[in-house]
């Protein structure tokens, strides 16, 4: 089967749909079985429409990341370097591999490349 034609609702040939569906009405397609010489009308209807936040970008586990440790937090800072982290002093951050980061429990310590731009403005 072959799509030939997709409409999307208001255009000429929707109309009927339109005011059966309403909003929940995504497009219609014309649809061609050559085999059985039919033509076949299906519609894409919205079925759930529920709130949904998108992920950030997923990071690779062997990507190095700057990692946010205050003044004072000693043990942590013990805890991030034997797993193999290293202190830049320039950033004034430690940098660990993500997926270390992950297992000492520091995702939202993670410091984003947009965060250290702007505090370096």
């Amino acid at each position: 089967m072959r799509t030939r034609l997709k409409l999307r609702p208001g255009q000429k040939g929707t109309k009927r749909l339109v005011e059966e569906y309403g909003d929940r009405l995504v497009c219609v397609r014309y649809r061609y079985d050559e085999v059985h010489e039919r033509r076949f009308k299906t519609i894409e209807l919205i079925v759930e429409d529920v709130e949904w936040r998108p992920r950030g970008k997923r990071i690779a586990a062997d990507t190095i990341v700057d990692v946010r440790v205050e003044w004072g937090e000693k043990d942590l800072a013990v805890r991030v370097r034997q797993a193999g982290g290293k202190w830049n002093r320039q950033k004034r951050f430690w940098e660990i591999r993500y997926d270390r980061a992950l297992e000492l429990g520091l995702e939202e310590r993670v410091v984003s490349q947009e965060a250290y731009n702007s505090r370096n403005r």
